[in-house]
Parts: structure tokens; sequence; C-alpha cells
């Protein structure tokens, strides 16, 4: 006579606890390609339809699509990958997503357990390659270990400083049976809880310098982004309660509107004049989830002199690591600017800013953005400025490559709100836009989603066309073409006697063509008065469209501060000849 068992719903397979876990914590949408070492994970996949997986043509491109999901809807990304070179493959991105503190989950095959070390198929020593772009990672060698390993990892990605995590998950531990545990806090590191609330002592401080002073300004970075739609509407109170100024860097365009009356611009290399010259003379800074990046600060031992400075982070590790400052306040951006404001409101006045904004105004009128119209060839500036006029009142995403696109894009089209601004920061990853636009548009299928590209940015990822194509992605791929490798030829230009080494591209394609061969739609623009029309075309297609717009091939990126140099010594468009650039960078260090 059988004996009759009943069936314990939390046992399964270590493949089945992946899949459940990703269902557990509300995954939607899974990056991945398939390999020998994650075959029992995608076969768990194939037999449900809650988690949708997209297939990209590189798990570099996995990586970076799940990069711009997290950042344009604020929850984690998640990729699965295989084992030795999808694992490596899989470097760049995380470290992108390391740099810029974007929160990834990345789930990797192993060879079986008994193989690890010696030399097997496919394996590499993921967890010893992915230790330094990692915020942590884990190798799985029990099944009864996974549940709980992978819902620390999402904790992990997503609590304090976002960023990367990766799960090595060996073939023999996808196959075994164990239990399956639900979420719960007390599986989380006891050892790892960041601190959100930042020190009373402090924020009084922070309040009574800014209260005092008579040149201040805000500095906000991607932590406002990070920290969610409060913080932003926090930043944007204080702004509007103390009258300062307020500048962003790359990563933290659109946490404060750019049509708004406090906004100076971007700061640093390629940021505004009047940006650059407030921080420099500043008296009082106010540092908002940001970490004194180098493309920021120009020459530390010069950056804003003769300011007191207040740094606001949740990462203990960023506070006083590049530039030392005098209130440090460790904690949730939310948070502590929530309590800043109740003390203002409570203890304090509006600080004097009157004469400040007067200097300021003066610095605007500068126009260090402004350029000259060519009614022959189309300039880059020109056709940013004609891609947002036509796209600003669309549910519009834009995501980027790496160069001088990605600057005339952060100078020329104006964010109002963040999660609209996907870009590599700190790595600088060329081919990092076309990928992210995939995952943006995965997470919003009914927005317009566009690639601000290189035309050498562009060919790093391009194979992603067959993603778009295969899941109707209709992303929009704007490639200001110049037929250089743009930043690299100004530097070129500018540190190494216009000696242009290997950055022209002889042999580019008919990007036309490549779209039609993929499925696409291609459009080319080579005169202005064809802009605008042409935008508009682009726009109404619901394909993946590669539109190569032809622009002026020598064109620089200014305003610029040169490499070595302070905030007060920045090249403006109409100082940018040839005798200023070489005084200019005369003695600069040549740091790209």
């Amino acid at each position: 006579m059988s004996q009759n068992k009943t069936h314990d719903p939390n046992q399964m397979t270590g493949a089945a606890m992946v899949v459940r876990a990703l269902k557990d914590h509300g995954v939607e949408h899974l990056f991945g390609y398939p390999g020998g070492a994650v075959l029992p994970i995608y076969d768990e996949i194939f037999q449900q339809d809650d988690v949708q997986h997209i297939l990209v043509r590189h798990e570099q491109g996995a990586g970076h699509a799940a990069e711009g999901y997290a950042r344009s809807t604020g929850r984690p990304g998640v990729v699965l990958v295989t084992s030795g070179p999808g694992a490596t493959n899989m470097v760049t991105a995380l470290t992108d997503a390391l740099m810029d503190s974007i929160p990834l989950v990345c789930i990797t095959g192993q060879v079986p357990t008994h193989l690890i070390g010696n030399d097997a198929f496919q394996e590499c020593d993921t967890v010893g390659i992915t230790r330094p772009c990692t915020k942590h990672n884990w190798l799985v060698r029990d099944v009864n270990d996974l549940a709980k390993i992978l819902h620390e990892a999402f904790y992990v990605a997503t609590t304090g400083r976002p960023g990367p995590v990766v799960v090595d998950i060996p073939k023999d531990v996808q196959f075994a049976t164990g239990t399956y545990t639900q979420p719960r806090k007390s599986d989380v590191h006891i050892s790892y809880s960041p601190r959100v609330k930042g020190d009373a002592h402090q924020i009084r401080k922070a309040v009574a310098l800014l209260a005092s002073a008579k040149r201040p300004v805000i500095y906000s970075g991607g932590g406002v982004v990070n920290s969610g739609p409060e913080a932003t509407r926090l930043l944007r109170e204080l702004v509007a309660a103390t009258d300062v100024p307020i500048t962003t860097t790359l990563m933290g365009l659109g946490t404060y509107p750019a049509s708004g009356k406090n906004w100076l611009g971007m700061l640093g290399m390629h940021g505004t004049y009047e940006a650059n010259m407030t921080m420099h003379d500043c008296d009082v800074m106010l540092c908002i989830g940001a970490r004194f990046d180098d493309r920021v600060t120009g020459r530390p031992d010069a950056f804003s002199p003769n300011s007191k400075k207040i740094h606001i982070d949740i990462d203990p590790s960023s506070i006083n690591k590049n530039i030392r400052v005098d209130v440090p306040i460790i904690g949730d951006v939310a948070n502590v600017l929530g309590d800043i404001l109740h003390v203002f409101k409570a203890e304090a006045k509006k600080p004097d800013t009157k004469a400040w904004w007067a200097q300021i105004n003066k610095w605007r009128a500068r126009n260090s953005l402004a350029f000259k119209k060519n009614d022959d060839v189309i300039l880059p500036q020109y056709a940013i400025q004609r891609l947002y006029d036509l796209t600003k009142n669309h549910d519009t995403y834009i995501t980027t490559e790496v160069g001088q696109h990605q600057m005339w894009a952060a100078q020329f089209y104006g964010f109002e709100q963040p999660h609209r601004w996907m870009t590599s920061g700190g790595l600088g990853t060329m081919g990092y836009g076309f990928p992210a636009a995939i995952g943006v548009q995965v997470a919003h299928p009914g927005s317009l989603v566009i690639d601000i590209a290189g035309d050498a940015s562009i060919q790093m990822m391009l194979q992603e066309m067959s993603t778009a194509v295969q899941f109707d992605l209709p992303i929009k791929i704007f490639i200001l073409n110049n037929q250089y490798m743009g930043m690299v030829r100004q530097w070129q230009q500018l540190l190494h006697g216009n000696r242009l080494s290997h950055s022209y591209s002889e042999a580019l394609p008919d990007f036309v063509k490549l779209a039609e061969a993929y499925g696409g739609v291609g459009m080319q623009v080579i005169k202005p008065n064809d802009l605008d029309g042409a935008i508009e075309e682009m726009i109404k297609v619901r394909k993946p469209v590669i539109f190569d717009c032809r622009v002026a091939t020598l064109e620089n990126c200014f305003p610029m501060i040169p490499s070595g140099k302070a905030h007060n010594e920045m090249l403006l468009p109409a100082e940018a000849n040839d005798e200023a650039t070489a005084a200019a960078f005369a003695g600069g260090k040549a740091l790209v």
C-alpha cells in the first residue's frame, strides 16, 4: 500500500527558487542571454508568464538595459547570464552601475561545485572578478541557502547607496531540491544597516551656515534621484524657501527643473559659466547627494577656495574622500532635507542674496552656451535644441552614449523631472545609451525614448537593434554624426598638437541601410532646414529608428574647464581660438 504524502509547495529546485524570488520581489522584466550553466533557470522561465524575459544580443547590453530600466523606474534592474564569458561580459555594466549608484541584481550561472577550480569549460572566478565592481557578491554552494541569499541581494542592491550585486549559482545547485523561504527582514545582514537619519546637531549647524551666507549655492547630484520623489520635492521646496541658486551634476539633471528661476545649469568641465563661477566664488556650499567627482571639482586645491562646505550623503565613504568639508551629514537625502527644512522654517531666516544674484546675473549675461546658427551645416547644438523643442511636450525619456553628444545633450536638452535622463556618468561607457534605452522602453512602452548618440559610440552596442525589433521597442537613435570620435578628437586638438591619431572613422556604415537590414527605419538629414520635419516624422514612427543627423565635423564642445584648471579658468566658445586654447592648456595635465 503506497503512502500518501502531502506536497510541500516550498520544496523546489534551485532554478525554481530563482524564478520564485523574482516574483516575490515584484520583478516584471528580466534581461538576459542563455548558456549552458543557466539552462535549468531558463527552463523554469519557459514554464511561467509572470516575469518577461528580454533576450539581448550581448551580455553587456543586458547590463546596460537593466541600468536604464532601474534609472527610469527607481526599481532594481535584473540580469541573468551564463558562466565564464557571460559573466565577464557583464563586468563593464556592473562597474558602470557601481560608479553611478544604480541598483542591479545580476544572477550568473557557474560550473558544478565539484568542478570549481578545475578550469572547467566556461569556468571563471566570477566572485573574484566582480568583487571590485559590485556592492557585494555571493557564491551559492547549498541550495538551502539560495532563497535567503537572493532576498539579501535585492536588499543590498536597493538599500543605502544603491549599486550592483552578483549571485553566482553553480549548475548542480540549480538542479538540487531544497526549501524556499519567503523574503523577511531577518534575511538581511545585520551588519548592513545604512544610516538614514542625519545628526540633529550637524543639521542645525548646516541651517545656521546657510542662513548666514552671503553667497550660498546648492550643488545636487544623482543621490537626490536615488532617494526618490520625496527628495526631489524637498529639494525644490528648500530652493524656494531660501532663494539660493542651484546647480547639479550630470547625474542630477532633472532634480530641479531646467526652467526654474534659480537654475544655473550643469556645473563642471562642460558646465555653464554661471554655474562654475558661482561654485568658485560661493561662501557656503550645500552639496546634496553628490560625491565631488573630478569632472566637477577641477583642481581640488582651487575648488571653491573660500567656502564652508556642507555635504549630505548616505555613503560615509564619500564624505571627505575627495574634498574636505566643514559639516558632514550622513543620511538619506529625503530624511535629511526634511529635517533641514523643518529647522530652517522654525529657527532661521532667508539669507540675504540680493547682491549675490546681481553678480550671478552678470555671469548669466555672458550666455556661455551661445552659438551661431549655420544655414548650410547642422551644428550639433542646434540639432539638440530642435530635438528638445519638438519632443518636450511628449512623455520623453533620453539616454546617451558617451562623448561630445553627451555633453551637448546635457547642455541643451532641458529636464524638468528626474528619471528622464539616463547616461553613463562615472565610468563614461561608450555603448551605454542604446541598450539603456531598451531597458527604458521596456519599462515605459508607451513613451518616447530617444538615445542621443555619436557615430562611434553607437557602434559599440548596435547589435541590440535586433532586440529592439524583436520586442517591438520603437526606440529612436538620434546620431550626431560628425565622422569622428568627437571628444577624443577635441582633446587631441587641444592637448596633442592636433595630431588626430585614429579618431577618424574612415569606414562608417550606411546607417539608413543598416536600420533597414535589422527591420527598423533609417533616416538621414544633412541640411538644417530639413531637420524639424524629419524629427517630427521620426517621432511618429512606431518602429526602432536610426536617425543619421550629419553635423559639423570639427565642432568643439564648449564651455570647457581644461584639466588641472580651476572653475574660474574656463574657456567660453567666443574665447576658443587657437591662441586661447594653447594658453589655457599650457602646463595642464593631459587627463581626459
